[in-house]
């Protein structure tokens, strides 16, 4: 009888490593097609006699054994599978119907079918073969080295950028005050990180593209990774291109800086608790973010790394020497190093924690800033989606990308409805309330505008949350010692 197992993935249909075939009498050459796909990727199930729809058709009785052998023949040709598999077929019965299932593992070298290269992508596979960076990254993946360990000889440490090492050593404070690379010269320090290495096939010694990318120039970054860009968007008013941009070609550890402040620029520091200590929620964020985008991209692949940020989340996505196919989850989330001499890195300066940690502080800080949970997509792009809410992008009053006085009725109203919950205003009175405050008002006056009786009552569901979201800010008193306070629009 079937396991429960097979059957739980039965029930929950095709995917990435789950496949169907009707093959009722006869292998059909799409299985073998599937094999290879799943030798190539993440390995897979594939279930004999089944529909794509998961309907039980079951196979003949009288073809099983030809089945069974036709099957295990061809995998083991090494005209039709390079190189030869040793699979089984196992027979199941389920409902009085018999299938076959086929458990194929992942192979450690590149497989081919009839001389084609297949690869699997969500629940198809796909030919790759004349596809020459996709068989560039299927080989990568296959391989037990990182593309930032390759080796340069004909480049020396005189080759990279002195006050980015001393930027470096400086920045190790961060995480202990006696740290060993404070005491070291450049090369030393090189070694420590694994920057410097032998090519194993020339036997040359040689600065690795990994420390190019951290320490060099831009000029020398762009001579050995031509495509190496990092694209940082701002789209919440201009919703068909964009309102502001930033296309980073440098180091790793200006790219970082630059990532960072357009972060800040764009998104609100809403105020954020953290038992009692007041925390920038969106600046840990940013930090995680950032931080992952630059130490785990695929710096082999051509993709364009992007932050991008809108209304409603903060998304990234970066090339990715992937380990699996879809959403991560955080309970069973299993971190595997991507660019581990990048990552290195990053922990002795302070850009970064341990490697997995970086998913868990992303989860925490988001509910704290949006309420909301992130979602990580691995595959082939990794994407990072962080949601927010609209006070995090907010701007009231006059439009910045509108030219002259205009102002931006539209986004004002989106703003102030979502406001308006905490505030205890409708989106109108709000919105009149703001404009009163352009020149400063007392809180007497702003209470009595708005036709408020108690103080108590102004102060805290009006004043307070105001502040909180920055839309008023408080001014200085008209007099010496003057207990009188005043607020403006910000």
């Amino acid at each position: 009888m079937l396991p429960k197992e097979l059957y739980d993935l039965i029930q929950a249909g095709e995917s990435h490593t789950v496949e169907f075939k009707k093959s009722t009498t006869d292998i059909t050459k799409d299985v073998y097609d599937s094999v290879c796909a799943f030798s190539n990727r993440d390995g897979g199930h594939i279930f004999l006699g089944v529909m794509d729809d998961g309907t039980i058709l079951g196979i003949q009785p009288d073809c099983v054994d030809r089945m069974k052998k036709d099957f295990v023949n061809s995998v083991n040709n090494g005209n039709k599978m390079y190189p030869p598999l040793y699979l089984i077929p196992v027979e199941y019965e389920i409902d009085g119907k018999i299938i076959l299932y086929i458990r194929v593992p992942v192979n450690p070298g590149v497989c081919r079918c009839s001389g084609k290269i297949f690869d699997r992508n969500h629940e198809a596979d796909i030919e790759i073969t004349n596809n020459e960076q996709l068989v560039y990254q299927l080989y990568a993946r296959k391989q037990d080295t990182y593309y930032v360990n390759k080796v340069f000889p004909v480049f020396s440490v005189k080759d990279l950028r002195h006050d980015l090492l001393e930027r470096a050593r400086d920045m190790t404070k961060r995480r202990t005050e006696r740290h060993a690379w404070r005491s070291m010269n450049d090369e030393e320090l090189l070694r420590s990180a694994g920057l410097i290495l032998k090519d194993l096939t020339t036997g040359r010694e040689g600065i690795t593209l990994a420390a190019i990318l951290l320490f060099g120039t831009d000029q020398l970054i762009l001579s050995v990774l031509a495509h190496h860009k990092t694209d940082a968007i701002f789209r919440v008013f201009n919703k068909d291109r964009y309102d502001d941009r930033d296309v980073i070609v440098t180091n790793l550890l200006d790219s970082y800086d630059r990532l960072i402040s357009f972060g800040e620029k764009h998104l609100n520091d809403l105020f954020v608790l953290d038992g009692l200590q007041s925390i920038s929620a969106r600046d840990k964020i940013l930090r995680e973010i950032v931080s992952n985008l630059l130490a785990h991209r695929d710096y082999s692949n051509a993709y364009v790394a992007k932050l991008v940020i809108e209304k409603d989340r903060i998304f990234t996505e970066n090339s990715n020497r992937s380990h699996g196919y879809g959403s991560l989850k955080l309970a069973t989330f299993e971190p595997f190093p991507k660019n581990p001499a990048i990552s290195k890195v990053f922990r002795e300066i302070g850009l970064a924690d341990e490697l997995g940690s970086g998913m868990r502080n992303t989860y925490k800080y988001t509910k704290m800033y949006s309420g909301g949970e992130p979602s990580f997509m691995e595959g082939d792009v990794f994407r990072t989606i962080v949601p927010i809410s609209a006070a995090a992008t907010s701007t009231v009053g006059p439009d910045p990308y509108i030219s002259g006085d205009e102002v931006s009725t539209e986004v004002s109203t989106e703003v102030s409805t979502e406001v308006s919950t905490e505030v205890k205003l409708s989106a109108d009175r709000l919105l009149s309330l703001l404009e009163y405050c352009r020149i400063p008002r007392s809180r007497k006056e702003m209470q009595e505008y708005c036709g408020i009786k108690t103080e108590k009552y102004f102060r805290e569901k009006i004043i307070r949350p105001l502040l909180k979201f920055k839309l008023i800010e408080r001014t200085m008193p008209d007099k010496p010692n003057s207990p009188r306070q005043k607020y403006i629009k910000s």
